[in-house]
């Protein structure tokens, strides 16, 4: 073992510190650069739209004239969905959960009740709704919730079982209250519990149904205010459902049991029902199951009537799924679900409570779904849902987002996706159709992919803010099933659990070609093709990539001295060698070359083993090549942490903790497989310790623990798991020394393009940048052959070509822009048909021979010109000119925070950086001058999940999973934000209610019909007085009434201005009532005067005048 020498970790310090100090100095202003477009005034932040499934669904309501849903949450969302394409996210400020909601059925507003005892009018008429009023009860908590169709009075059951009624309109308290005592008087020596249900019969305004937790329901007369009969049953209550011929109601009991009673029949319940219970044969009751959570009771006019109800399941199906029951007739249908019910909506043709129901679909809300029964077709299919509600089908790992794709992509994606569709739903159309769509002008085309834990990729096509799936891609048929035996899977997997999960992903729409990472430290490869194949085997790749530093102090001129297992100490690889075996480099026949040494050591074993039997490839994304990290020495592979593909050279480019390499996916082979201190030869800077072999598992889909948690991978750990979530703040405050960290220099970005691969380069050539945690920038020349045949037979020449700078925390993000300041992308090949015969062939090798596309300059006169790299690190941003590789702008991003993600965007009259910081703050910074453009403290960094899955794209648009079910999509784009208004769909539009059903010429003449009640005398100021002062806070709107008096076209508008007119129509009226009883006064005064004249004069004679 050599000594440690001192002096050279010092003078290794001092060339670091001078270098540092000419790298500021290098990092002048230059005035005389290209003009920037973008200013200040083209950016502002917005959020745009909500797409996916609303997480933790509480509450339900539907409009059955409208014909939209709305869903409330556990966190205070409320999601509002129209016909598909119309969708819509309000938040209540509280976040309290949302326990009912009732629309005010076609008047374009909707009442909420929350868990904190607050109740909300929601006004929308307006593309963005709003609240209108507030009512906060004090006293009492809120448990039910029911608004008559028609009718502007609320009722409001309490926890005490008291009920309270409300005006909608000017959100205030009646005095009139129905206690719970009076309610029950006598009948019940205990408290009834709490309010589970009101309604009115629908026969009779004037009659409430109540039920009370207990078991007690009360037939309460409004007018007369008492109770006319009371229904006591000893089991506790948990739903009412009426007859629509307001004769008979029924109750769900918590024994499992329905019991059906007439209204005057009081004694006891008409009849009993246990649906799912076994019933004895001496006649005793059955045995008593599950809760009936729910009961609805739909009447038809030509059959039977249906009774719908959740729960009730015999407490002997131990493991059975949540189940919906549908009873019509004498036939039972038990309709299993995947998780369990939240609530449930019968959707019938009338909004009327007192006609014939007619039921032809039902709403079931589960807690993570939403199913559509139809209730019209035989066996009762679901339809298909036109919703973007399966985002978390399996948990999001990952995300991409690109804008301004080829046109002819979404068409292609969503023609093979077409195919997978599955079978047998019902064949009417989606019953939720109201509102209308946007008339947005944004037309170019956008995609979300998003990566999941069981290995699948789904391709959503995300533009003009909608969401819709194009197709899904399944990884894990590339690997062999895991079998359960244990012993096996803990010495070759490195993760506990969702093996096949995906962690980075990485695509060329142009080319359409797909590269996906996953956490068993695997990579697959995938090109698209519209042709089935039936692939014999898999290509596959093994690689070993270990990085091991021998040499305690700087490597030695010219040597790298990375031992891998196997490898020994070497100098640098000859350019185009691949490294030295064990390692396969060409496509290996199965079974492949894993082997256990003598002490049992595992080596050479890849994580997870790829399939020997033929696969069948369906059209869509087809394997090319599958690359595995192996064991090396009985160490596990360390997880890959960054990830490039370019379709033009043909090559993949992945990187860890360990070092990189670089796969030619064309011919099959390695190109490079070195640590990270090899890239840098000889003027490596840093003074780096040998590590002891990592021989801990990982936990499930977390990362080495190197750099202090660089973004780059905090990005890519599941964001699914409360442990993983941890994980990231661990990391960084881990307490590994310095120089532990920089011996485990880990590889964060890449990046492909056509530049100067040196200081000083005259030529432009391929490269391939590269970007460390320690904020060092790479470079790496790539030597190719010519398109066509020789591509394929001559190798790939890749020579590591010396540093380009050096930055504050790990590298995020590079880029390059040409001396006019236009964005340079990598070069890519336009796609072609892989599997095509015949004169499709000969149109596929023509465009293999072609020229690959490139935006960098060419000819020899535009060679003199120079290039831009900007580079974004954790802290800082750098643009440095090329070829001279002088620091020509810098800018300190973030002291106190550190960046999580950051993106060179084009927008449409410029290029920024958009950088989003850890402190919640999204930035953004021109090009090339690196001037701040937007700083906005958009969110504070409460979720890794964010973190993990934030994405900037070109022209504006971001997005990230803001739950597990839920992607939010924002707009930094002036325009965007100023164009949104038009593109929002709209949820209210005007239809005619339906006309109330007719009673009939013998009802109406005898009665019998339904009857209405005055509720405005009853309920009014007038007759019941003023509500007690402080039961409950009214609290107005945002808007105010000011603001509703001016905003014409929103708050509940109609009624809004209606009320507002009527108060002015008051007013006007009675000025006029008061000149009318001055005008009666005056004339009466003037008759008595005219009488008394009269009789004064009666007996005169007309001379005596």
């Amino acid at each position: 073992m050599k000594k440690f020498n001192i002096r050279k970790v010092l003078d290794g310090l001092k060339e670091q510190a001078s270098s540092s100090a000419s790298s500021g100095q290098s990092c002048t202003q230059e005035n005389n650069l290209m003009q920037e477009t973008l200013q200040s005034e083209n950016f502002q932040l917005c959020k745009t739209v909500r797409h996916g499934f609303p997480y933790q669904p509480s509450s339900m309501a539907h409009d059955p004239v409208q014909k939209i849903l709305a869903i409330g949450t556990q966190s205070g969302a409320l999601r509002l969905f129209g016909r598909p394409g119309v969708e819509c996210y309000c938040q209540h400020e509280s976040g309290a959960a949302v326990i009912s909601l009732q629309f005010l059925i076609n008047e374009g507003a909707l009442v909420s009740a929350l868990a904190d005892d607050s109740v909300h009018l929601w006004n929308l008429r307006q593309k963005r709704p709003a609240i209108l009023h507030s009512l906060k009860f004090n006293r009492e908590r809120i448990t039910f919730v029911h608004l008559p169709f028609q009718s502007k009075w609320l009722y409001i059951g309490t926890e005490k079982g008291n009920i309270h009624i409300v005006n909608v309109e000017s959100f205030t308290l009646s005095g009139y209250v129905i206690m719970w005592n009076k309610a029950i008087e006598l009948s019940s020596k205990a408290h009834p519990g709490p309010v589970v249900h009101i309604s009115d019969n629908p026969m009779d305004e004037g009659k409430l149904i109540i039920g009370y937790e207990s078991g007690i329901v009360v037939l309460w007369d409004l007018k007369s205010k008492k109770a006319d009969y009371r229904y006591t049953y000893d089991e506790a209550i948990h739903s009412v459902a009426w007859h629509h011929e307001g004769k008979q109601f029924i109750c769900s009991h918590s024994d499992g049991t329905l019991t059906i009673w007439n209204i005057k029949g009081q004694g006891k319940p008409f009849q009993t029902i246990t649906p799912h219970g076994k019933q004895p044969k001496d006649g005793k009751k059955p045995e008593p199951c599950k809760p009936i959570l729910k009961v609805e009771y739909k009447t038809t006019r030509l059959g039977d009537p249906f009774m719908i109800l959740s729960g009730g399941l015999s407490y002997d199906t131990v493991g059975r799924r949540p189940c919906l029951t549908v009873m019509h007739g004498k036939s039972t249908a038990v309709l299993e679900m995947d998780y369990p019910i939240v609530d449930f909506l019968t959707l019938c043709e009338t909004p009327y409570p007192n006609d014939f129901q007619e039921p032809y679909a039902v709403v079931v809300l589960l807690e993570k779904d939403l199913v559509v029964i139809d209730l019209a077709q035989n066996g009762y299919p679901i339809f298909e849902n036109p919703y973007p509600l399966t985002i978390h089908e399996s948990p999001v790992t990952c995300c991409e987002y690109y804008a301004d794709c080829p046109v002819d992509l979404i068409p292609a994606l969503y023609s093979v996706g077409s195919r997978q569709k599955r079978q047998g739903y019902s064949k009417k159309e989606w019953p939720i159709s109201g509102g209308n769509w946007g008339l947005g002008t944004q037309s170019y085309p956008e995609i979300i992919i998003t990566g999941h834990a069981d290995g699948t990729v789904k391709f959503w096509d995300a533009s003009a803010i909608m969401l819709q799936v194009l197709y899904k891609l399944k990884t894990a048929k590339v690997f062999e099933k895991s079998r359960n035996n244990k012993e096996e899977k803990q010495n070759t997997e490195i993760v506990d659990e969702d093996p096949f999960a995906i962690q980075i992903m990485a695509w060329c729409p142009e080319s359409r070609m797909l590269c996906v990472a996953g956490v068993s430290a695997n990579l697959i490869i995938y090109r698209f093709s519209k042709q089935e194949i039936t692939t014999e085997v898999v290509q596959l790749l093994e690689v070993r990539l270990q990085y091991e530093v021998n040499d305690m102090e700087s490597p030695p001129e010219g040597g790298g001295g990375g031992d891998r297992g196997g490898g020994g100490d070497r100098d640098l690889p000859t350019p185009g060698a691949a490294s030295p075996s064990p390692q396969t480099t060409g496509p290996p026949t199965h079974p492949s070359t894993s082997s256990n040494s003598s002490d049992g050591v595992r080596d050479n074993v890849p994580c997870l083993k790829v399939r020997s039997t033929p696969l069948k490839q369906s059209s869509g994304y087809q394997v090319e090549l599958v690359v595995q990290l192996v064991w090396v020495s009985g160490e596990p592979p360390q997880q890959i942490t960054s990830l490039a593909l370019n379709s033009s050279y043909g090559l993949i480019v992945f990187g860890n903790s360990n070092g990189l390499a670089v796969v030619d996916y064309l011919q099959k082979t390695v190109l490079l497989n070195l640590g990270t201190v090899e890239l840098y030869g000889s003027n490596d800077p840093y003074q780096r310790q040998p590590r002891s072999p990592r021989k801990t598992r990982q936990p499930s889909g977390g990362l080495c623990d190197i750099n202090e948690g660089s973004a780059s991978e905090d990005r890519c750990k599941s964001p699914t798991s409360d442990h993983r979530d941890n994980s990231f703040s661990r990391s960084r405050s881990s307490s590994v020394t310095s120089i532990d960290k920089e011996a485990r220099e880990a590889i964060t970005s890449f990046h492909f393009c056509e530049t100067f691969a040196r200081k000083g380069d005259s030529t432009i050539t391929p490269c391939l940048y590269v970007g460390t945690s320690l904020g060092t920038v790479l470079a790496v020349a790539l030597n190719l052959p010519p398109a066509g045949e020789q591509r394929l037979l001559q190798p790939v020449i890749v020579l590591p070509s010396g540093t380009l700078g050096r930055l504050k925390g790990s590298i995020l993000r590079m880029a390059f822009l040409d001396n006019t300041g236009t964005f340079l992308p990598p070069a890519f090949e336009l796609w072609y048909e892989p599997n095509a015969v015949g004169a499709d062939s000969e149109e596929r090798d023509k465009a293999r021979k072609r020229r690959p596309v490139s935006v960098s300059p060419s000819t020899s006169q535009e060679l003199q010109e120079s290039q831009y790299a900007v580079v974004c690190s954790e802290k800082q941003a750098k643009v440095i000119a090329l070829p001279s590789q002088n620091c020509i702008f810098k800018h300190s991003i973030t002291e106190t925070s550190f960046v999580l993600r950051a993106d060179v965007v084009q927008m449409n009259i410029g290029n920024c950086v958009a950088c989003f910081c850890a402190n919640g703050h999204i930035m953004t910074l021109s090009l090339p001058g690196l001037r701040p453009l937007l700083d906005v403290n958009y969110l504070p960094l409460t979720d890794m999940r964010i973190a993990r899955t934030f994405c900037f794209t070109n022209l504006g648009q971001a997005m990230y999973l803001t739950s597990p079910t839920e992607i939010q999509r924002i707009t930094y784009s002036q325009e965007t934000c100023e164009n949104l208004q038009e593109m929002l769909g709209e949820l209210f539009t005007p239809v005619e209610t339906p006309e109330a059903p007719n009673r009939g010429f013998f009802k109406g003449l005898f009665g019998g019909g339904a009857t209405s009640l005055d509720r405005e005398e009853l309920f009014g100021e007038t007759q019941a007085g003023k509500a007690s002062r402080g039961l409950a806070q009214h609290i107005p709107g945002p808007q105010g009434l000011e603001g509703m008096k001016g905003a014409a076209s929103g708050v509940v508008a109609d009624l809004a201005r209606a009320r507002i007119a009527l108060d002015e129509r008051g007013q006007k009226l009675g000025e006029l009532d008061e000149r009318t009883a001055a005008m009666l006064a005056s004339a009466d005064s003037f008759g008595k005067h005219a009488h008394d004249m009269m009789l004064k004069c009666k007996d005169k004679k007309w001379y005596q005048f």
